[in-house]
């Protein structure tokens, strides 16, 4: 991608509102599908264990100079990792504490760590709380046979530690943000929905397994579809639900583009990527579901010791994941279901020898939801709401 043509042409790169911290690169867990520690790219091997003080305390610069620049209001600063509790608290609350010393005044910083749950104990989520860093799990399920892929590197379940500290969680809601899961083809959606529901998030992240055309996705049971059906599932068991359970990110992205709202996600809808990592030896990355693609996809080649955020904006694979449909491919424009598709995860994509510019390898389990949530959502809308940009229009 020629960037500054696209530059010249009036193409304007749409600021960064999210920061990932990779402030420690290794994990007590050894998940059997990762595809950071399982998978094509191994760059972690090379890199610090720690993200250090130094470096935490550059990037909040360079975040501040980010923000400033673009006058910004708010923006989310998210901890990983690897384990991002494996180093404790501290770590965390220097960041925190880094960002808030640097940021103009009247800034909204939203601050989160994303866990597996098995270090977290009541007084690390006290100071965590008394930062106001909000805690997320990840679990495949609710329950120990659906975690059985979660396992730490002697083969021991991962499970008792979970399940600690969703209970931690439930106690002090103003500190949970929800629950990841990526899915499984092979797990029943109703149990898994159920059980998730268990451990009481205020928010589900329902993931597909990050694979493109080159790495499949595991096949799934019963024919063609198999991540669709699943996740047509769990829609109508959240749809009907009464009481209604926490928001779904991926029916509720769908539902507001099929209603012509633009999407706060980059797994589906058109709307530019505005997230960015920075790995413990401070590297520019681009988001970690580029890695599964091929070894070094995410790097950028720019470091904050020596690069802004506005340099990483006029990468190539940073600036086309922000063309919307001018980065989809040919098949893509043409089907009605891209508006709100948008093509799927651009990870998703990847052909080896020919890029991203393909359409997603869960196209079909993608067509499959988007239809059945546009048949639930026109049955439920009153007469005449079908007017809606992307909604009782699809062929």
């Amino acid at each position: 991608m020629d960037v500054p043509a696209l530059r010249r042409s009036g193409v304007r790169p749409v600021p960064l509102r999210q920061f990932v911290l990779k402030t420690h690169s290794r994990c007590n867990l050894a998940c059997t599908y990762c595809y950071i520690y399982a998978g094509h790219d191994s760059t972690w091997r090379d890199r610090p264990v720690r993200m250090a003080d130094a470096t935490v305390r550059r990037t909040a610069e360079r975040i501040a100079e980010h923000v400033r620049r673009h006058g910004l209001r708010e923006l989310r600063v998210d901890f990983f990792g690897g384990e991002p509790l494996l180093g404790g608290p501290d770590p965390l609350l220097r960041a925190a504490r880094e960002l808030r010393a640097v940021l103009p005044a009247g800034t909204r910083l939203d601050l989160a760590v994303q866990t597996n749950g098995v270090l977290l104990t009541g007084p690390v989520l006290d100071r965590l709380a008394r930062a106001g860093i909000r805690v997320g799990l990840s679990a495949d399920g609710g329950t120990a046979a659906l975690n059985r892929r979660r396992v730490d590197h002697a083969g021991r379940p991962s499970w008792p530690g979970l399940v600690r500290a969703a209970r931690l969680l439930r106690d002090r809601p103003e500190s949970y943000s929800g629950v990841l899961c990526t899915i499984d083809p092979d797990s029943d959606p109703a149990e898994v929905f159920t059980s998730l529901l268990d451990l009481r998030p205020p928010f589900l992240d329902l993931l597909l397994p990050h694979a493109n055309w080159s790495t499949r996705p595991p096949p799934g049971p019963g024919g063609p579809a198999p991540y669709g059906r699943w996740l047509r599932t769990v829609f109508d068991r959240w749809w009907d639900a009464d009481p209604p359970g926490p928001p779904v990110r991926i029916f509720q992205e769908i539902i507001g583009l099929l209603l012509g709202r633009p999407s706060g996600s980059e797994s589906v809808g058109l709307s530019p990527m505005a997230a960015i990592i920075v790995d413990t030896d401070g590297a520019i990355e681009q988001v970690d579901s580029v890695k599964s693609a091929y070894h070094g996809a995410s790097a950028t080649g720019l470091n904050v010791f020596t690069d802004s955020f506005d340099a990483a904006l006029e990468h190539p694979g940073v600036a086309a994941r922000q063309l919307g449909a001018g980065a989809l491919a040919a098949q893509c424009r043409a089907c009605p279901l891209s508006a709100v598709c948008g093509g799927g995860n651009y990870a998703h994509r990847y052909v080896a020898g020919s890029g991203f510019r393909h359409p997603s390898v869960y196209c079909a389990d993608l067509e499959l939801l988007i239809r059945h949530i546009a048949d639930r959502l026109l049955a439920a809308l009153p007469a005449g709401a079908s007017t809606a940009p992307h909604l009782g229009n699809l062929p």
